[in-house]
């Protein structure tokens, strides 16, 4: 069965950052080992400082809203935190995936429970951090049990996740699961067939896999994933390392 990579084994394969044209370096200089500078988001230069700090003011008015939703009455009686979202607000890459779960619901942050954690892997082993991408849920609420979405709660949360989507405008959003794949794309079609290609929504490319829960029930659907996952990063411009390890 074919693994995740490592962070360890990531972080040995990390490019070399690329140095400013104004810097002379000798040529006999070596280069360091560190993530591209364009990764946690669109540019790195400082004077997109106000843009990226209007896109969280936005974001946080948005939040609001979420905080007093009472649309799906049931969800909203029955909720300890509503699950907004969290990363950057001017992320390159947004995570979707589909519903908050109770540890979720516990402390009010997207993916921290098991399946998060093995989220939080798949992202290191792309060579990235969790502080670095915007990860969010189509629901704000957990559903009980933990089932999937109703189509009225999607049709309820919609406004909210779209509006988040674009005051990101992130370049590139992947789709955790059918449920978030569905949502987004506005389809009927299962993940199965979803992954390994992409699609648009709006003016971000749009890439599907399975969600990490599903892989802790099939852990040999993560080299289908790990497939996704380079095809991603890139089409992102990160090189990912090619050898098997065990996440």
């Amino acid at each position: 069965m074919i693994e995740l990579p490592s962070a360890q084994a990531a972080a040995r394969r990390r490019p070399p950052a690329q140095k400013a044209p104004a810097e002379s370096v000798p040529a006999a200089a070596p280069q360091e080992t560190t993530r591209p500078p364009s990764v946690r988001s669109r540019t790195a230069r400082s004077d997109t400082a106000p843009a990226s700090t209007d896109q969280g003011s936005r974001l946080a008015l948005i939040q609001q809203e979420v905080a007093a939703c009472q649309l799906c009455t049931a969800l909203a009686s029955r909720r300890t935190n509503t699950v907004f979202g969290a990363g950057p607000a001017d992320a390159r890459l947004c995570f979707l995936g589909e519903a908050p779960g109770a540890d979720e619901d516990a402390s009010g942050v997207p993916f921290v429970g098991r399946a998060g954690q093995l989220l939080t892997k798949i992202i290191e082993a792309c060579q990235l951090s969790r502080d670095e991408v915007y990860i969010l849920n189509v629901l704000k609420c957990r559903p009980p049990d933990n089932r999937p979405p109703q189509p009225e709660e999607v049709a309820n949360c919609r406004g909210y996740f779209e509006r988040q989507l674009a005051v990101i405008a992130p370049e590139f959003i992947c789709c955790l699961g059918t449920s978030a794949a569905q949502a987004l794309l506005q389809t009927d079609q299962p993940i199965g067939k979803l992954r390994g290609q992409w699609f648009t929504h709006g003016t971000a490319a749009v890439i599907c896999t399975y969600h990490p829960s599903y892989l802790l029930r099939n852990p040999s659907a993560k080299r289908h994933v790990w497939d996704d996952m380079k095809l991603l990063m890139g089409r992102m411009g990160i090189e990912l390392p090619s050898g098997p390890a065990e996440a």
